[in-house]
């Protein structure tokens, strides 16, 4: 199994974590059983981008992501040419090393 290494984020896993992720699961199912509460205002259908990440190691590995992706990409705090939206991230057979933003945009909790 491929191991996700998540670097240390101070509020969700200020120590980081390495996980064993199982192939077809996404990435922010991944943290989410693992105790890494990465945010997912959308409830995982793709509509938002509060569960951006930075895909520092391994991007090439994971599937493309689709143009409704990329719509809700271009709308995320810090986006990055490696950055994917974890409830669309599904892991593969590499390892990956993936960074979560210190920031998010959550048009629903901030009141827009």
């Amino acid at each position: 199994m491929p191991q996700i290494i998540f670097l240390p984020h101070e509020e969700l896993c200020p120590d980081g974590a390495v996980l064993e992720g199982e192939k077809g699961i996404s990435v922010l199912n991944l943290a989410l059983k693992n105790g890494i509460d990465i945010e997912h205002a959308c409830e995982k259908v793709c509509a938002c981008t509060t569960c951006h990440i930075i895909v520092r190691e391994g991007f090439d590995s994971l599937e493309e992501g689709d143009e409704l992706e990329e719509d809700m990409l271009d709308k995320a705090w810090g986006l990055e040419p490696d950055s994917r939206l974890s409830c669309q991230a599904i892991i593969q057979d590499e390892d990956l090393v993936v960074e979560i933003p210190k920031y998010t945009v959550n048009m629903v909790s901030e009141g827009h």
